[in-house]
């Protein structure tokens, strides 16, 4: 992944950064910084070209400013030209159709890493076998952890997780994608990582619901406490490993996304306890909640394996359904009493 030039002086290979939402353009700026010359694509050409000229992502990361070993262009070839990284970034409803376009463009030897915290919403895929599928032959892996953008961007302390199953490919990716104020875990258990990633926005939305009900602290750490055990239930009846959700991927961005004041998944869950419909209270931010589009891909994923996800199912039934807010909450309460510690079956 890296060369030299004539002089023998170290050229450091391209990382390809596909979206230029806050996530991607955070990762971008952080790598940037440590001099890792970078790739920003984004899908619109006009935010390309703006943040080209102000050097600065004014839509999504506004009043921090781009390294300038970061480039940015809405040119898919250009992006991916030399990158042995490529860094998946775009809303997991996105991710199918940017494949579809850019995958071609991929080198057969990139290493891609999913930075993409949902689930596909055609079938219910993660994201890596996503990426599997359409762009066969390639080393996967996945970032993810608890991790607010604006943060990344500012240079903020954060620890994250790169999972893959390959822990030659992790070390490596650990290697060049951590920085002095980004510290990297490797992991291989690439199915609880991802999860814990998707499923803790769903939580996120919960607590949102909550606190946006006036419920107070106690029903908070109850529903990110439960949450937690439907999360896990669900990951190790697929194969995940139980002690992965307890580490960065799981308890830490579950907690963080439940109750920090930067968590888009807890404010539109509080804007819609206080009564403002999906549509209304998804545009008027530029922002993606994925939890929306990922409870229902994590409801199907639990029907097949026959785990129960009450949590999950009450998050659906007051975004999809209209089920007024104070109904899910007494439907959650009045569920027969069960003994706290379950059997889980794993796949």
């Amino acid at each position: 992944m890296s060369g030299r030039t004539g002089g023998g002086e170290s050229v450091r290979a391209p990382v390809s950064v596909l979206g230029a939402g806050s996530w991607g353009t955070a990762l971008a700026m952080h790598l940037g910084k440590g001099g890792v010359p970078v790739r920003l694509w984004a899908r619109d050409p006009g935010l390309a070209a703006s943040i080209r000229a102000t050097r600065e992502n004014s839509r999504y990361l506004p009043g921090l400013a781009l390294p300038e070993s970061v480039a940015v262009t809405a040119d898919a070839v250009e992006a991916l030209r030399d990158g042995r990284i490529v860094i998946v970034a775009v809303p997991s409803h996105f991710v199918e159709a940017v494949l579809e376009s850019a995958g071609a463009h991929v080198a057969p030897g990139a290493v891609l890493v999913s930075a993409t915290k949902g689930l596909e919403p055609r079938h219910g895929l993660r994201i890596s076998v996503l990426l599997a599928r359409q762009l066969p032959g390639r080393p996967v892996a996945v970032l993810s952890g608890p991790s607010f953008a604006r943060e990344v961007a500012r240079g903020l302390p954060t620890a994250l997780v790169v999972a893959c199953p390959d822990e030659a490919v992790a070390v490596d990716l650990q290697r060049r994608l951590a920085g002095p104020a980004l510290r990297l875990y490797t992991n291989r258990d690439v199915v609880g990582v991802e999860l814990g990633g998707a499923l803790k926005n769903v939580m996120a939305i919960a607590t949102g619901l909550g606190d946006g009900l006036g419920l107070g602290e106690n029903a908070r750490a109850a529903l990110i406490t439960r949450g937690l055990a439907e999360i896990v239930r669900l990951g190790v009846a697929v194969g995940a490993q139980p002690a992965t959700f307890a580490g960065l991927a799981g308890l830490g961005d579950l907690v963080l996304t439940c109750t920090g004041t930067q968590s888009r998944n807890h404010a539109l869950g509080h804007e819609i306890a206080k009564g403002r419909p999906l549509r209304v209270v998804e545009a008027g931010t530029p922002m993606v909640a994925e939890g929306v589009r990922t409870v229902s891909s994590a409801l199907r994923m639990a029907r097949e394996a026959g785990v129960a996800m009450p949590i999950c199912e009450e998050v659906a039934a007051v975004l999809f359904e209209g089920k007024p807010v104070a109904e899910a909450l007494a439907s959650l309460l009045a569920r027969e009493p069960r003994p706290e510690e379950e059997r889980v079956r794993r796949a």
